[in-house]
């Protein structure tokens, strides 16, 4: 059964309120690896990103409660 971008964004959720941060290559590494590489993309800088509509249902459920942190490249619970 292939999983949705809910369901990687409710791993995500998870993985921050449990860790307190989530570095974004560990994100990218875990979905390419778990829920596959749908879920990702080579951006216009030439980075992996994460899908925008996993990022959009990340940022219903976390409800601002994770910021994300532009120089270091991760999120954090807030």
């Amino acid at each position: 059964m292939e999983a949705t971008a809910q369901e990687v964004a409710e791993w995500m959720v998870r993985e921050t309120r449990f860790k307190g941060i989530l570095h974004q290559s560990d994100a990218i590494a875990y979905v390419t690896e778990h829920f596959g590489e749908a879920f990702v993309y080579v951006n216009e800088n030439g980075n992996p990103s994460l899908s925008k509509e996993v990022k959009k249902s990340f940022r219903k459920l976390h409800k601002g409660k994770i910021a994300w942190d532009r120089d270091g490249f991760f999120w954090a619970w807030t």
